[in-house]
């Protein structure tokens, strides 16, 4: 084992497809461990702002993003030794179906040797949930399967015929019954956010946490996983590219899809930021150099935004003066002239970009992507349920993971960037400087400073 290696307990916790439970099952072992009194770090595979607050809100601390494509190995090396040291525990969620996506949830199991315990709706099945969970087990023998989560079930018999049928290497971990009461609260995009809305929301996702916490004491689940040796990873600090530059941060309701990898990115090149409500601020705060605004979901919001004409007419006045805007999604939908909502209002937005944007029930667009910009690529993901049309001329188009299609159109006048694309600022730090406006001179990285695996 490398000398410089930290061992702590650690699960993958995967599923066979979407949909299954595994936030549920993740958000519920880190509240039960969270109540032992241990120190619980939680990640989550791949690119997501909604599954990351539930599981924040159960462990009691921040979730970061593990994704070796959109990240890089690297990244997710540094950021598990860190957890390493910290906590009594790591916990990881994966995405999608364990296998699914390249790079999947598997790979980063067995890049970094992490047991892997799967949940699967047993709904409407029986021993034949026993046979798919031996399936993912036995798939990628070099994968460490912990064992099966059975969820959604009618009764005890039908946890003992799942059981009885799994072998000792492979067993049934724990099981959860079919209850409204422990379904997380969902809409479009996915999770409903903690802290939004009224206080009742919180009691109610806390009852949810805390009853699934209870079912899961005295299992097998419940006991620490195998402990795992991290390694640190060697990353040179970011360059100090925006040293004295003030960026606001627009973070409300509104406006809440924000990596905190991002966040302090800008602060470790020297950013001071300053946030920001869209929704309760008449103004931008004084003094901003550039601004930005991330994504969320401001069609829920679009009356409120849509009455604050001063904000609207602050940021006009920002870009007019060629500060450096960056806009993602939601907020490239503020800025432009309207939001029809999903009851076909049309909202008037902050008209400082043309076009018009419009929800739409379904046909959403998602998948990784990077943005091909003249400062650098940046990787990143799009994940949105509307389209924009009448819209300025792409500069550029985003590129796509594993499919040739052009990816989001990304939108440039002046110093203003927007696009669809959500932005994993690590991926290319002095790219993401640039888009801030950092001082002109700094050669664009030819090549990703952090290399990739799975790319």
């Amino acid at each position: 084992m490398n000398s410089n290696s930290i061992q702590c307990p650690a699960l993958l916790i995967s599923a066979m497809a979407s949909g299954q439970g595994k936030t549920t099952v993740t958000a519920a072992l880190a509240r039960y461990h969270r109540r032992q009194g241990r120190r619980v770090a939680v990640f989550k595979t791949g690119p997501d702002y909604l599954d990351p607050q539930i599981l924040a809100h159960a462990a009691g601390s921040p979730v970061a993003p593990l994704d070796l494509w959109m990240a890089g190995e690297a990244f997710c090396r540094q950021q598990l030794h860190r957890a390493a040291r910290e906590a009594d525990l790591i916990l990881v969620e994966g995405a999608m179906g364990l296998f699914d996506g390249t790079p999947s949830s598997a790979d980063l199991a067995i890049a970094f040797g992490l047991p892997v315990a799967c949940v699967l709706n047993a709904r409407g099945m029986a021993q034949t949930a026993a046979a798919v969970g031996l399936g993912l087990a036995r798939f990628r023998p070099e994968m460490h399967f912990h064992g099966l989560v059975a969820n959604a079930l009618g009764s005890e018999r039908h946890r003992q015929l799942i059981a009885d049928s799994l072998p000792a290497d492979a067993p049934l971990l724990a099981s959860l019954p079919r209850r409204d009461e422990l379904a997380l609260p969902s809409r479009h995009l996915g999770l409903i956010q903690p802290g939004e809305g009224d206080d009742p929301h919180n009691r109610e996702l806390d009852a949810r946490l805390d009853a699934a916490a209870e079912l899961l004491a005295d299992t097998p689940l419940a006991e620490l996983p195998p402990s795992v040796p991290f390694t640190a990873a060697e990353i040179a600090p970011p360059p100090p590219l925006l040293v004295g530059r003030r960026i606001g941060v627009a973070r409300d309701a509104a406006f809440s899809f924000l990596y905190a990898a991002n966040l302090q990115l800008l602060e470790a090149m020297g950013a001071e930021l300053r946030y920001f409500s869209p929704l309760r601020d008449k103004h931008l705060p004084a003094g901003l150099d550039a601004l930005w605004l991330p994504g969320g979901y401001p069609e829920l919001y679009a009356a409120r935004l849509a009455a604050n004409r001063s904000m609207a007419a602050s940021i006009a006045a920002l870009d007019a003066d060629g500060s450096a805007i960056v806009a993602e999604c939601g907020g490239m939908l503020y800025l432009q002239q309207t939001l029809t909502d999903q009851q076909g209002v049309r909202h008037r937005m902050a008209e400082v970009l043309p076009g018009h944007g419009e929800m739409r029930s379904k046909r959403g667009c998602q998948g990784m992507q990077s943005a091909p910009l003249p400062e650098g690529e940046i990787r990143g993901h799009a994940h949105h349920h509307s389209r924009s049309h009448d819209t300025l001329d792409p500069i550029a188009h985003g590129v796509r993971a594993s499919h040739p299609a052009p990816g989001e159109a990304i939108f440039r006048r002046g110093q203003l960037t927007a696009s669809y694309l959500h932005l994993f600022f690590p991926s290319q730090p002095q790219a993401v400087a640039a888009l801030f406006g950092a001082p002109p001179g700094v050669e664009p990285p030819k090549e990703r400073q952090n290399a990739t695996s799975g790319a």
